[in-house]
């Protein structure tokens, strides 16, 4: 959804928005459950189907290689601070591969800054294996996974 649209959007209009692109069999995540219950998510799909990010210049691509993008992580906070975020991003690479993607991408900002925090640590990346490609002159961090 574009910024305004989310804005004016209730929680039941997200819902039935992320319900369509699962009916229609686009990715969107993958899951992290307690006890049958959910209590993390990390969003990870083809970069394509990311109209936000396809749109936002501080991110524009930095090549034409097909890449899945993880964009957002959610962690219910009793379970932040215990290596969840880790876990949902090489869950995210394990499935990733298993649709074909061979390049996942990330979008970390360091720690403290407001913008955009859910969009995890360099740390957390760098501890999954991934490297930092960020073109020289871009403000916004820029992390690959390559798969063999």
């Amino acid at each position: 959804m574009r910024s305004t649209m989310y804005q004016r959007s209730s929680k039941e209009d997200r819902i039935a928005a992320l319900d369509n692109l699962v009916c229609r069999n686009i990715p969107i995540g993958v899951l992290a459950y307690a006890d049958n219950e959910p209590v993390g998510w990390c969003s990870v799909a083809p970069r394509e189907t990311c109209d936000a990010l396809e749109r936002y210049r501080a991110l524009a691509r930095i090549d034409d290689e097909p890449v899945w993008s993880v964009v957002c992580f959610f962690v219910d906070r009793h379970f932040r601070n215990s290596g969840m975020t880790l876990r949902l991003l090489q869950a995210s690479v394990s499935y990733a591969r298993s649709q074909g993607a061979r390049i996942i991408e990330g979008y970390p900002v360091d720690p403290g800054e407001k913008l955009y925090t859910y969009m995890g640590s360099p740390a957390t990346f760098t501890a999954a294996g991934f490297i930092d490609v960020t073109p020289s002159g871009r403000s916004r961090k820029i992390v690959r996974y390559t798969l063999k």
